[in-house]
C-alpha cells in the first residue's frame, strides 16, 4: 500500500550549471529521499488495542500496536505517561508488532507515538492518547527527616503504608525512590523491614551538602495487588562534619569540625554492667532539660543503682535513654573514671558548648568501652556501623534485600520518660 503517490516530472540534465547549484534534488527525482518526507497519517495502516474513546485502559493488560499491511513495518514506538515516564516495551524484528513489556501505570494518561514505512519506503505516523483506571489500593511513602539542615550522618528514611515483602516489589521500590546529592555520592537503600527503608552513602555525606528526594513511583505497580501513591518530594542540607569520639578506656571527648580538632573534653561514660555502647551513633534530638529516673532503664526504685536526676543540655544519640548530657555530681571523675550508667558525662559549660555545637545527623561515636557494639536500626540510627558491604547486602537491587543483621527490634529497651 502506497500512501504518497510518486510523480515522476522528467528534468532536463543538460544544464551541468543549473544541477551544481541545485545540488539537493537529483536528476530524476525531485521529492528526494523518502524519509525526508512529511509523514503520512498512518490510522489505517496500523491497530491499536487501546480503549474506546471516553474509556480507560486496565494497567494489568498490556497494549499492542500491529501492521495490518503485508508490505509495511512499524519503525518506532514511543510510549510516555504524564509523569514522563517512558513505558517499556518491544518490537518483534520483523516490525510488524509492537507490544508493552511492563505494567501501565494506573489513573495516568499516556501518549503513544508510533512511526511507520510502507513497501515504497514512505513514513507514516500515528499518535493515541488513552487513561488508566485508578488502583483500588494504594501505598504511600513518607520520607524522612523533615526539611533541613542535618550532620553528615543523616540518614534519610522512607516509611512505607503497606508491606512489601518479595524482592521484585522491592527492587520496583529502591527504583522508584531516587536520592540526588550535590555533590554527587555513591548510596543504596537498605530494607531495615517491610515498610522500613534507609538510606545513606558509602561514606558520610558531604558537608554543606544538598540533598533531593523523591518517588518516582506514581501509579506504578509494586506488587499484584499493589500501586504507588504521589508521594512529596524532600530536600535536606548538611552542614559542617561534625563528629566527636569519645575514648572510654582515656576518658576523653576529642571533637573535630572538617577533619579539625576543635576541643578536647574530659567525660566519665558507663561504669562496669552499665557500659556505654562502643560504635557509631548519630545526635538523634537535643533537649535542654530531661528528668532521668533509672526505672527507664530497668533499674529498680530503691536499689542501690537507682537514680532520678534533673539534667541539662542533653543531647541524645540512642531512643533507650543514652545522651552526652551535662553531669555536676561527676565532674571528680570525668577525665579519669567512668561511674556514669551508660551516658556520657560532662561539666555543665562543657555539655552547653556540646550542646551548641552539634545537631540533629551529626556523628558521636564511641570507641574503648566494655559495652557491646551500637546495633544498626532498634535504637536509633547506628546504620554507619554496618560495613558498605553489609549494607548492600540489605539492597534488593545490590543484593538480596532481606538480609539477616541479627537485630531483634523487638528487645530494643523502652525510650525513657521525659
Amino acid at each position: 500500500m502506497n500512501h504518497t503517490p510518486r510523480i515522476r516530472t522528467v528534468v532536463s540534465c543538460t544544464l551541468l550549471v543549473v544541477a551544481l547549484v541545485a545540488g539537493a534534488t537529483a536528476c530524476g527525482e525531485p521529492d528526494g529521499h523518502a524519509l525526508s518526507r512529511t509523514p503520512y497519517d498512518a490510522a489505517d495502516l496500523i491497530s491499536f488495542n487501546g480503549p474506546a474513546k471516553d474509556q480507560k485502559a486496565d494497567p494489568d493488560k498490556p497494549i499492542e500496536v500491529t501492521v495490518k499491511d503485508d508490505d509495511a513495518r512499524i519503525t518506532d514506538v514511543t510510549a510516555v505517561d504524564t509523569e514522563g515516564r517512558h513505558l517499556a516495551g518491544e518490537l518483534d524484528a520483523d516490525g510488524k508488532r509492537w507490544h508493552s513489556t511492563t505494567s501501565l501505570a494506573a489513573g495516568t494518561r499516556y501518549t503513544v507515538k508510533v512511526a511507520t514505512e510502507d513497501g515504497d519506503g514512505a513514513p507514516g505516523a500515528r499518535t493515541y492518547d488513552f487513561g488508566t483506571t485508578a488502583a483500588e489500593k494504594l501505598m504511600k511513602v513518607s520520607f524522612g527527616p523533615q526539611t533541613g539542615t542535618y550532620g553528615v550522618g543523616q540518614p534519610v528514611t522512607a516509611e512505607l503504608s503497606a508491606p512489601v515483602t518479595d524482592k521484585a516489589g522491592r527492587a520496583t521500590v529502591e527504583r522508584g525512590l531516587q536520592v540526588r546529592s550535590t555533590p554527587a555520592v555513591t548510596g543504596s537503600w537498605y530494607w531495615v523491614d517491610a515498610k522500613t527503608l534507609h538510606y545513606r552513602p558509602k561514606e558520610y555525606w558531604p558537608a554543606n551538602a544538598t540533598i533531593d528526594v523523591r518517588s518516582n513511583l506514581k501509579g506504578i505497580k509494586v506488587t499484584k495487588t499493589l500501586y504507588a501513591d504521589a508521594t512529596k518530594d524532600l530536600r535536606l542540607k548538611t552542614g559542617d562534619r561534625i563528629e566527636a569520639v569519645t575514648d572510654a578506656s582515656d576518658h576523653q571527648m576529642t571533637v573535630l569540625r572538617n577533619g579539625e580538632v576543635i576541643n578536647t573534653l574530659p567525660v566519665t561514660t558507663g561504669k562496669p554492667g552499665f557500659d556505654t555502647r562502643n560504635g557509631i551513633k548519630v545526635v538523634l534530638a537535643k533537649e535542654q532539660f530531661v528528668r532521668m529516673r533509672g526505672e527507664t532503664v530497668g533499674i529498680a526504685a530503691g536499689s542501690s543503682e537507682s537514680y532520678d536526676l534533673p539534667v541539662y543540655w542533653a543531647t541524645r544519640v540512642t531512643w533507650s535513654g543514652e545522651y552526652v548530657h551535662a553531669a555536676p555530681w561527676s565532674t571528680g571523675s570525668q577525665g579519669s573514671a567512668n561511674v556514669s550508667h551508660g551516658c556520657t558525662g560532662m561539666s555543665t559549660a562543657d555539655a552547653e558548648w556540646f550542646f551548641q555545637t552539634v545537631r540533629e545527623g551529626d556523628i558521636v561515636e564511641v570507641v574503648g568501652s566494655d559495652g557491646e557494639t551500637m546495633t544498626p536500626f532498634d535504637n536509633g540510627f547506628g546504620d554507619w556501623n554496618l560495613s558498605w558491604q553489609e549494607w548492600l547486602k540489605g539492597s534488593a537491587l545490590h543484593g538480596g534485600g532481606t538480609p539477616d543483621t541479627g537485630t531483634d527490634v523487638t528487645a530494643a529497651r523502652l525510650r525513657p520518660q521525659v
